[in-house]
């Protein structure tokens, strides 16, 4: 969680006041990711998706992120201004596109939390 918080305070300028790890089987669901919510101290709401495989991060991931995101949203009871992917993999262009229509913020160069 340290990790976490000092990532986001040295790459987006964002301080947490209170940052929550949510887990998978709480959103009904047994993918492996790391679900975060959290708000900023400029009293935002922020989601944090960390998705660590060796394997390429493709379309049908985005599929389920947002599945996820959804019922995170859903979970919690309010929408989140700033959503944010964190990935350790390759991401295929594909995804890319679509993450970026759906307004997600991707940093690729994270490391396992």
């Amino acid at each position: 969680m340290k990790n976490l918080t000092n990532y986001f305070l040295e790459k987006k300028d964002i301080i947490f006041k209170d940052l929550n790890e949510v887990l998978p089987k709480e959103l009904n669901s047994r993918k492996k990711i790391g679900i975060f919510s959290g708000t900023s101290v400029n009293k935002e709401y922020v989601a944090v998706f960390i998705y660590d495989a060796k394997s390429r991060f493709i379309r049908k991931n985005v599929d389920d992120l947002e599945e996820m995101f959804k019922a995170l949203v859903e979970y919690k009871g309010h929408n989140f201004k700033k959503k944010f992917l964190l990935i350790s993999s390759p991401l295929c262009s594909k995804a890319k596109k679509s993450l970026e229509e759906n307004k997600w913020s991707v940093d690729i160069d994270f490391i396992k939390h």
